[in-house]
């Protein structure tokens, strides 16, 4: 059992050191904060990319500006994102009691975990945790627009949408709980093309269409998945607040990395 979960991408796809980062940070978010926000209806659930800040930070912002204004009510913090560096059948828990980053260490829910004990599809798996990347990146966008708040991380494996919702289920909760999903969006195609592939599947999370988003829609299709399929349960609605790739912000436009940020309520 591990304490602490150290960072493991911090100077790669954030800054390593503290002052660089909250300035980043601050940085993304106001200029976020400056658009229109559709709708004052407060967010349970977000859907944000994860890649390096330089490519996908402002698309993050433009989901985590919706939450600051509940900075106090939020004090626990549900966070899926998709394996890259191990596979393994179902959701990967953490033994760690607190997940670190240069801003600090957010402490885990133990009493979410436990709640999650009964379910087969949920096991602990620090290999899962150690080297993944799609949790680590929002933290330091949680600890910016969030006040002291409990973390419950989860990296979902080969699993089904029913099976992600059913864990969402069992650690909903009510207003004190986020539900964040961390995905990226296509990968790797031409600008043009990325961008109707990443339309299409904004309208299927917008219209909560889990059957309509494929392994080459988004990365993190399972969570995605799952979260639509527990928020059409619960009578949520969907909204995009942004949708970009990396030929918008920091690389060229002949192989591109799509992002959206989206907020459920």
């Amino acid at each position: 059992m591990q304490t602490i979960r150290p960072p493991a991408v911090a100077g790669m796809f954030y800054p390593a050191d503290a002052g660089e980062l909250q300035t980043q940070v601050n940085d993304f978010l106001r200029s976020a904060a400056a658009t229109n926000i559709a709708t004052d209806a407060p967010p349970k659930a977000l859907i944000a990319p994860h890649a390096g800040y330089i490519y996908s930070g402002p698309i993050a912002a433009s989901a985590y500006a919706r939450v600051r204004a509940l900075r106090e009510q939020i004090t626990r913090v549900v966070l899926l994102g998709p394996a890259h560096r191990v596979a393994f059948r179902g959701l990967a828990a953490s033994s760690a009691r607190a997940f670190r980053t240069p801003l600090g260490d957010i402490p885990v829910d133990s009493a979410a975990l436990s709640a999650l004990s009964t379910l087969p599809q949920v096991r602990t798996l620090d290999e899962a945790h150690a080297q993944e990347h799609s949790l680590e990146v929002q933290l330091p966008f949680l600890q910016t627009v969030l006040d002291s708040f409990t973390l419950l991380p989860l990296v979902v494996g080969d699993a089904t949408y029913a099976e992600v919702a059913e864990v969402l289920e069992h650690v909903w909760g009510g207003p004190e709980t986020l539900i964040v999903i961390s995905s990226d969006l296509s990968h790797y195609h031409d600008y043009v093309t990325a961008q109707r592939m990443d339309t299409a599947t904004s309208h299927a999370i917008e219209t909560l269409q889990p059957e309509r988003i494929d392994y080459e829609h988004a990365c993190g299709r399972t969570p995605v998945g799952g979260l639509l399929t527990a928020a059409r349960a619960h009578g949520l609605h969907a909204e995009i607040v942004d949708l970009r790739n990396s030929g918008d912000t920091a690389g060229p436009r002949d192989q591109v990395v799509g992002y959206g940020a989206y907020v459920i309520h």
